[in-house]
């Protein structure tokens, strides 16, 4: 049985062209014809009521048709296109521009999301960004002002002053390379130098440098036993280095005073190793835990406020990781502690 929803234009033909030959038939028979003047009624008018509805019917539909897709599609077809289009494939029928529509509503619908996602983004980005700008500023322009106003008279008073009003300025410089950093990582306007090292030698490097942060904090710095730190791989030494500084010195600043922080590394199958560094800090709520990356989140501002930092080590370390071409995985309880980590290529032969 046909869906009077969903007829075809040769389907409203045929319907309406059988009614009115049936209407017409049923005349002829008033006039007592004979009976192949009545087939000769009822055929003539099929034929004709077939063919006149369905050309009105396609010539019209087609016509909205084409105005839709003028709507939906931004690109303009070249002569040859609309040649072809026109003549030689065949004419797209009511369900094939319904599934046309209803993809371009769908791709639509993404886009919004995806406009609306990104301009909550930018919205936040420059709150945080002005937030970040904000404390360090204002820092420097105290004290500034208060030597203006006659504190340089006063050696001691001049000179922590100027001590702070420097620190102030150093991380006012942080912030401006690293926001530099990011930028030139996304376009991708820094290369990567990639070659062969072992593993175990730069975690130990970086410990080492870390080490007076970790005594200040009674924080135990250690290698995960039984992972293959031996390993080797094949990336940046240089930016697997900024990588490592910062997820370790992350997991220093934010883990209880006494605790510790291990890295492993694991060699998952034959052409990847995966590093992980982990912290026995009070963890990361699972409401924040797929933003920490991005640039001046902080799940916890007065806490991060404390400790430091210009809010972009996390999304430094996730733009070098994905120009290594992997990402990063978290895994995080609150009172237990976060491990965060990343694979990258085994180390090549021959490199």
């Amino acid at each position: 049985m046909l869906d009077p929803k969903n007829l075809s234009p040769r389907h409203f033909s045929l319907i309406n062209a059988t009614i009115i030959a049936t209407m017409n038939l049923g005349l002829s028979l008033l006039f007592g014809l004979q009976w192949y003047h009545h087939l000769l009624v009822f055929s003539l008018t099929f034929l004709l009521s077939y063919q006149l509805y369905l050309y009105s019917v396609q010539r019209f539909v087609f016509r909205k048709i084409k105005l839709i897709y003028k709507f939906i599609y931004t690109t303009k077809a070249s002569k040859k296109e609309a040649y072809f289009h026109n003549h030689i494939l065949p004419p797209k029928n009511i369900e094939d521009v319904e599934k046309d529509v209803k993809k371009w509503a769908e791709q639509y619908h993404r886009e919004i999301e995806l406009l609306k996602a990104n301009e909550k983004f930018r919205k936040e980005f420059l709150s945080n960004l002005a937030h970040e700008l904000r404390t360090p500023i204002f820092t420097i322009q105290g004290y500034v002002d208060t030597l203006i106003g006659g504190a340089l008279d006063d050696v001691e008073v001049r000179d922590r002053f100027l001590k702070n009003t420097a620190r102030g300025i150093d991380r006012l410089a942080q912030l401006v390379d690293d926001i530099d950093e990011i930028s030139q990582l996304e376009s991708g306007s820094i290369p990567l130098e990639k070659k062969n090292f072992v593993l175990r030698a730069l975690v130990e490097d970086v410990f080492d440098e870390l080490s007076l942060m970790a005594e200040n904090q009674h924080i135990t710095l250690r290698l995960k036993k039984g992972t293959e730190m031996a390993l080797s791989v094949h990336a940046d030494p240089s930016k697997l280095r900024q990588v490592l500084v910062n997820l370790i010195e992350n997991a220093i600043k934010y883990n209880h005073r006494g605790g510790t922080v291990t890295v492993g590394a694991y060699a998952i199958d034959g052409n990847h190793i995966y590093t992980e560094v982990s912290d026995t800090g009070p963890g990361i709520a699972e409401e924040h835990i797929g933003r920490i990356f991005e640039r001046f989140y902080r799940a916890d501002r007065s806490r991060n406020r404390q400790v430091g930092g210009t809010g972009l080590g996390l999304a430094i370390v996730k733009h070098i990781i994905e120009a290594h071409g992997h990402t990063l995985t978290v895994r995080s309880r609150l009172g237990i502690g976060t491990s965060i980590g990343f694979t990258l290529d085994k180390a090549k032969d021959g490199d």
